[in-house]
């Protein structure tokens, strides 16, 4: 497994060609359908890898992933819409159920949380560093939101991320029996796509990159 995307081959130009390829392949995609791509099998394999060698603060390990596929990832988007309808007025809602069916329509999503009792314990062995583990906590979920992204599109899917964190927290955690100490971060619903990605515009690099020799 620890070869899954190549990494035996860490100096060749193609292996760092596909890398960047990636990268930039990398897109929010919102038009998606629930046609499978890949086995189920194969999700869970990029997961775990993404999961496993993705890096965090001290190697706390503090990340936890939950997949939910077909009828599951369908509930999660019945939670959400109905965690919003409390909350957005009826006359303006149009949107918000138009967003909720286009993720519900994909094939999966990702739910990602971050272990507090991880985090809690490294504040108390190490208190000098105690104001940094959660932030270091949230980097190094970030990363691996981008690792779990760009694999799901390198497989063929398309996904974008999502926070209706923290309104659907409480009600992801019953339906699941998600632990009380793990922190949900953010959603990922993924899918075949159905439409492309919008033109995306890019800043300048020179007032984004500065480079000292």
């Amino acid at each position: 497994m620890d070869t899954l995307f190549g990494a035996g081959n860490k100096n060749s130009e193609a292996s760092a060609t596909d890398f960047y390829a990636a990268v930039e392949g990398r897109r929010s995609i919102y038009g998606i359908s629930n046609e499978q791509v890949v086995s189920d099998d194969r999700i869970h394999e990029v997961i775990n890898y993404a999961v496993k060698h993705t890096p965090s603060s001290f190697n706390s390990q503090s990340a936890r992933v939950v997949v939910l596929l077909g009828d599951q990832h369908k509930k999660l988007w019945e939670i959400t819409t109905n965690t919003l309808k409390a909350i957005v007025p009826a006359d303006q809602f149009a949107p918000t159920q138009e967003k909720m069916n286009a993720f519900g329509a994909g094939y999966g999503t990702v739910l990602f949380f971050e272990d507090q009792s991880v985090v809690e314990g490294l504040q108390k062995q190490f208190a000098a560093y105690a104001d940094n583990f959660p932030v270091w906590s949230n980097q190094s979920n970030g990363m691996l939101q981008f690792v779990i992204w760009t694999s799901l599109e390198l497989e063929g899917f398309g996904a974008s991320l999502q926070h209706y964190n923290p309104l659907i927290d409480e009600a992801v955690k019953a339906e699941w029996n998600i632990p009380s100490g793990w922190k949900l971060l953010a959603q990922m619903p993924f899918g075949k796509p159905v439409a492309p990605a919008g033109e995306k515009q890019f800043g300048s690099l020179e007032e984004r990159v500065k480079v000292f020799k």
